[in-house]
């Protein structure tokens, strides 16, 4: 960084260079200004994206889903006539990119993107299509993981979102409005951004790289590269009024991506690590309020019962500065850091108490206050459902002996085949029903798909076959 003073204005000079030793300076005088330092012009990196944008374009691929929704129907005529049948639900389409982590098929894109989804189709950028399985998600990160049967793909290699900087040239690769392989520039504009577009999600981590590169509804999923074509981010939402591209863009960085990755490939879920406090940008005023000399990191004002910070001796009102020696100076990135390591593992935590430095270690835990590895959801989690047992008059006023009653439907199986809340489930496979427990062993036990028979509370016997 090289400075010029003019008429009491400070300029800044800010060159790349390529080579890592310390160029040799020209020193040169410009009319009313000081001496000014400039490396020689061949030392500057040109700024060129092809090389990026040819390698990143092969590893972007076109996402399209499919859900399916129910006709609407009349609450008023199934109150007097009973229920009917509104016909089969109609398809609801969707699209998005995703990026090619692997030469074996795995792929990252947002959990928005398929989320719900009954059919998740990728159409590589040479037009070959697959049908993809969602192997993950995290709701928590807006990170999915599917898999296609292919080998030999392209495929991007991570980079170290880390190491950008802002005013770095980045590219975003994506398929906005379903135009395929769309490139566009941008320079890296902020780090560690919180935007609250994951406020309906709890525990959820937003610490996103925010860029000018153009980014438009399809892009969600794609690629954002640097321009030695590695994979820094993953494209996720917009700032818009519009809901088209107006001046920003966000990212999830690619620590947050590859941990996803690791995880859900190596035990089928993320495995989540909590460090178990409540926490709020440390400004004057609360610095003021506390007696802390240094505002830098952030203020403790909560801890999670039976959490890791309270077990390892974090208090109320101290400010956490580090996480093993990398400073954090706002929750978005306590949040980023702490989300790079599974439960039981330990960390070094530095904390201000009353203005004098302590160096914690920190064992994580994970979502459910353990430090074991959380399994991926079983088979009974695909149907979208929840459960409750009959009582003894709902059993007899409906003349039945047994069953388990559908108290809610979100997306998943039930939804797409129509079943409805308040439908009792009987039989599954011919065998009955009592509980929760029933479902899970008959659904564990069958293979390809399962036979409900089961009853709505108007009288209306209904059967429903879903496939697995």
């Amino acid at each position: 960084m090289l400075l010029a003073i003019a008429a009491g204005i400070a300029a800044v000079l800010v060159y790349t260079t390529i080579d890592q030793e310390e160029p040799t300076y020209i020193v040169q005088e410009t009319p009313g200004m000081q001496y000014v330092k400039l490396p020689p012009a061949e030392t500057v990196a040109p700024t060129d994206f092809i090389v990026a944008a040819e390698a990143a374009v092969d590893a972007v691929v076109h996402v399209k889903t499919k859900a399916y929704r129910e006709g609407s129907g009349n609450p008023f005529y199934d109150f007097f006539f009973g229920y009917r049948d509104q016909g089969e639900p109609a398809p609801v389409l969707g699209y998005g990119s995703g990026v090619i982590l692997r030469s074996d098929g795995y792929i990252i894109t947002n959990n928005h993107v398929i989320e719900g989804s009954e059919e998740v189709e990728v159409i590589l950028n040479d037009k070959r299509s697959f049908d993809a399985q969602i192997l993950g998600t995290d709701p928590t990160t807006d990170l999915a993981v599917l898999k296609i049967r292919e080998n030999n793909l392209p495929f991007l290699t991570f980079g170290n979102s880390d190491d950008l900087r802002l005013g770095e040239w980045v590219l975003a690769v994506g398929n906005p409005y379903n135009l395929t392989s769309t490139v566009t520039a941008g320079i890296v504009s902020a780090k560690a951004r919180n935007i609250n577009i994951l406020r309906g999600e709890e525990l959820s981590i937003e610490s996103f790289i925010q860029t000018d590169a153009a980014v438009n509804p399809g892009n969600s999923g794609g690629a954002l590269v640097n321009t030695r074509g590695e994979l820094v981010g993953i494209n996720a939402a917009i700032a818009s009024r519009t809901g088209a591209f107006s001046g920003y863009s966000f990212a999830i960085p690619v620590t947050l991506v590859k941990k996803v990755v690791e995880d859900v490939i190596e035990f089928g879920a993320v495995q989540r690590a909590i460090l178990g406090v409540t926490i709020v940008e440390l400004d004057a005023d609360a610095a003021r309020k506390n007696n802390i000399d240094n505002i830098a990191g952030v203020l403790v004002t909560g801890l999670r019962q039976n959490g890791a910070a309270i077990d390892a001796g974090i208090q109320v009102n101290d400010v956490i500065t580090a996480v093993n020696g990398v400073p954090v100076n706002s929750p978005s990135e306590l949040q980023e850091q702490v989300s790079r390591y599974r439960p039981n593992d330990k960390i070094s935590v530095t904390i201000n108490r009353k203005n004098r430095v302590i160096q914690m270690v920190v064992v994580l835990r994970n979502l459910e206050g353990g430090t074991g590895v959380v399994e991926k959801p079983g088979p009974i989690s695909a149907l979208g459902a929840s459960f409750d047992e009959l009582t003894s008059s709902e059993k007899r006023n409906l003349g039945i002996k047994n069953g388990v009653k559908v108290v809610g439907v979100s997306s998943g199986k039930f939804r797409s085949e129509g079943i409805k809340e308040g439908y009792i489930i009987t039989q599954i496979n011919n065998r009955s029903v009592n509980s929760l427990k029933d479902i899970e062993r008959i659904v564990e036990e069958s293979e390809g798909g399962i036979y409900i028979e089961g009853i709505y509370p108007n009288g209306l016997i209904a059967y429903y076959a879903i496939e697995l």
